[in-house]
């Protein structure tokens, strides 16, 4: 299309290996690529070239009297950084020498002026902008111009804080530095939000390692719908806690069955039947693979996802001729505490965004506080620790009855305490005598312990703190309960 091409070391020695016509940036700026080619671009001729305004004479006037050539389009691929750092064994040296730094500025300075040039960030871009050229006899419509502009912005955005947030990582300079660098790239759009009145779609973070949704194939079913992320997500948080076959029952953000048992089909059974009324058409996670005995467990009922490390021999072709819909996903990765990446936890607000340290409290059984005359049995101890790890993954109020390692009762989400002791009785599935009880902060009086008491729990778990804490011990002696106090509160809001 007549177009006089201006390139850089590697792409100009390509270019012409290829025999297209191309001059080399050294031969423009009259200098050559300096610093082990950390400088090639930063120079006026280009730069002026770029930035030179088309509707401003004096501009072009100055372009022609300092010999410098307008330059209509800019074609840049910045340097591979989000590659280098994924690179095993990668050095922080490399990652530094990766840094684009006239990539950038080229990049924005065509954006800037994107009335007149041209400035694409991808090959994706390129063969539409080749048809819309040849079609417009050379020209772009300003529509598009536009939008070339806004992505380049959004480019050089998304590098900057990628390079933002690996540099807060690795020299660890500011816990909350005074601007959140927050890198995403789109996974896929979702068809609504949600409800269907609102549009959604799933980002990424490149960086985070270990196991995540962002990150788990989809083998098979339905598109992800926004509510499947949420819950696949907390399903997902909730079994990488625990060692032994374990699977949760998800639904609406909060667990209503879990289990831990010898096999991952005994769990999954268990945790099922804990509400098989709030399970239809819920979301599973288990931390082994999906064994046959599994899936015909999982064909019995309406289950919206199963995500687990991957699916023994032949279960995917069974749960795919059984259930069209059914969305499995594998995490391709085991799930468990070893392999759990602990980061930074942000939640929008309308016009802003918190940001806070992740949830981790791991109890040890000798530094629970006896504060009743009875101690806890072995037995009991071994219930606590698992209804514990339960309750820090429930909505707040949280409260949750648990029998051996597997959940009886669940309390969640309410304004009222005492209310969720309740509603954790009132969904056993199974009688609740002989139950220990998790609740994820103290009790501020002492009918909530009553409620629990009425209910045969024999001992309860609870952060303590309260002004009345006594009262709640005094009730829990009346009722020959144990009580521990683990010293920190597990509140989940969202």
């Amino acid at each position: 299309m007549g177009v006089s091409i201006i390139s850089t070391g590697g792409t100009y020695r390509l270019l012409k290996e290829n025999g297209v016509a191309v001059t080399e940036v050294s031969d423009v700026t009259g200098f050559p690529e300096m610093l082990d080619g950390r400088v090639k671009t930063l120079h006026p001729k280009i730069h002026a070239g770029i930035l030179a305004r088309r509707d401003k004479p004096e501009h072009m006037q100055e372009l022609k009297d300092m010999g410098i050539e307008p330059i209509d389009m800019v074609v840049v691929n910045l340097y591979p950084f989000k590659q280098t750092v994924l690179k095993e064994g990668v050095s922080f040296d490399e990652i530094v020498e990766n840094i684009d730094i006239g990539g950038p500025s080229m990049i924005r300075a065509a954006a800037k002026n994107y009335k007149s040039v041209v400035v694409l960030v991808e090959p994706a871009q390129y063969q539409p902008i080749l048809d819309e050229l040849k079609a417009g006899n050379g020209e772009l419509s300003a529509r598009t111009m536009g939008a070339l502009m806004a992505k380049a912005f959004i480019t050089t955005a998304e590098y900057d804080s990628m390079i933002a947030s690996q540099m807060q990582t690795r020299l660890g300079t500011e816990q909350f530095p005074v601007s959140w660098p927050m890198p995403t790239e789109k996974v896929f759009d979702l068809r609504y939000g949600e409800n269907p009145n609102q549009k959604a779609a799933f980002y990424r973070d490149p960086f985070t390692p270990g196991v995540t949704v962002a990150k788990a194939e989809c083998l098979h079913g339905k598109e992800l719908s926004y509510n499947n992320i949420i819950d696949l997500d907390k399903a997902l948080d909730i079994v990488m806690d625990f060692e032994r076959p374990t699977a949760v029952v998800m639904k609406h953000t909060n667990p209503c069955g879990l289990a831990s048992d010898e096999t991952i089909s005994k769990a999954f059974r268990t945790a099922y039947d804990v509400d098989p009324m709030s399970a239809f058409g819920c979301v599973i996670a288990l931390n082994r693979n999906c064994d046959m005995a599994t899936a015909e467990i999982i064909h019995q009922y309406f289950v919206e996802c199963v995500i687990c490390p991957d699916y023994e021999p032949g279960v995917l072709e069974f749960l795919e001729t059984k259930k069209k819909n059914i969305r499995l996903l594998r995490t391709q990765s085991p799930i468990g505490p070893a392999y759990r990446h602990r980061e930074m936890k942000c939640k929008r607000t309308q016009g802003g965004l918190l940001v806070q340290t992740d949830e981790d409290v791991l109890i040890d059984p000798k530094n629970l506080k006896v504060v009743t005359k009875r101690a806890p049995t072995p037995e009991e101890i071994h219930s606590l620790l698992f209804a514990w790890k339960l309750a820090k993954h429930v909505m707040s109020n949280a409260v949750v009855y648990v029998r051996g390692e597997h959940a009886v009762g669940i309390g969640a989400g309410q304004m009222s305490r005492v209310d969720s002791a309740k509603i954790a009785s009132f969904k056993a599935n199974e009688p609740t005598k002989g139950c220990v009880m998790a609740s994820d902060a103290f009790f501020p009086f002492r009918d909530g312990v009553d409620t629990a008491a009425e209910a045969g729990i024999t001992a309860i778990i609870q952060p303590g703190g309260s002004i009345r804490d006594q009262e709640s011990i005094d009730a829990a002696n009346e009722h020959n309960m144990a009580m521990v106090f683990t010293g920190c509160r597990v509140f989940r809001h969202s």
